[in-house]
């Protein structure tokens, strides 16, 4: 049987529809909490390993709080070595990114040229790199999805770019057959988002101001619903390329 193997950095951050298109293309699936002290999986040739994001990143690379972060970037390794079908979401993207010999650098604002967040809805386009073989068959770009990083990814020479969004080059990208990054959050649910509003505020703040609460809400009513279709066919568009 076919595994998903999930790996979650914290509570408010999981698979949201990529675990629901899982369940119904009948795919065994598993989590494994690293926040928690799970053990990494150890998938082989067909399964498909599914690296979720968090409010850590490659700064803590050696931070005792999170000594799990080097072991994925190893995990990672092998499974692009071996060809093991690999997602990363956010920092899961950009641990893929790592491994394969990238970077990360803090996401600049165009007119003050100071670290500013992309937080919010707003729509990613395709790359021209982006073939008939490829994506485009699945995704109906631009697409409105929620952003929620303040770092950008400095891909690795073997990485190829899929899709930007305005403020950020870097939002989807694939190394090798069998790995593909996204910066952004196809997972999203209603719940979810309320919930990421709730407990990350200080950094919502920093990117739109007081009202960044208010504003976010306003924005997940109006495309929560819309691009979920869409979304949701990405998604299961990754998964026919990588299972």
């Amino acid at each position: 049987m076919t595994c998903l193997f999930i790996i979650q950095h914290i509570e408010r951050e999981g698979p949201g529809l990529y675990s629901e298109v899982a369940t119904n293309q009948g795919l065994d699936v598993y989590t494994s909490r690293m926040d928690l002290g799970d053990p990494l999986p150890e998938p082989v040739k067909g399964d498909l390993v599914l690296i979720m994001g968090g409010p850590m990143g490659l700064g803590d690379l050696n931070s005792s709080y999170y000594p799990w972060i080097k072991k994925e970037v190893q995990l990672i390794r092998k499974l692009l070595a071996d060809e093991i079908s690999l997602i990363g979401v956010c920092l899961g993207a950009q641990l893929l990114a790592y491994a394969a010999g990238g970077d990360v650098e803090p996401l600049l604002s165009e007119k003050t040229s100071k670290a500013l967040p992309e937080i919010g809805w707003s729509p990613i386009f395709s790359s021209k790199e982006i073939t008939p073989k490829e994506l485009k068959p699945f995704a109906k770009l631009p697409l409105e999805v929620l952003h929620w990083h303040g770092d950008r990814i400095l891909l690795p020479k073997s990485a190829h770019l899929l899709a930007s969004s305005e403020r950020c080059k870097e939002q989807m990208f694939r190394i090798g057959p069998k790995a593909y990054g996204l910066q952004f959050h196809l997972e999203i649910k209603k719940k979810m988002v309320c919930t990421w509003i709730h407990e990350d505020k200080d950094f919502i703040h920093s990117a739109l101001g007081k009202d960044a609460s208010a504003k976010l809400i306003v924005q997940t009513q109006k495309f929560i619903n819309s691009s979920h279709e869409n979304r949701l066919l990405l998604i299961k568009g990754l998964f026919k390329l990588l299972l």
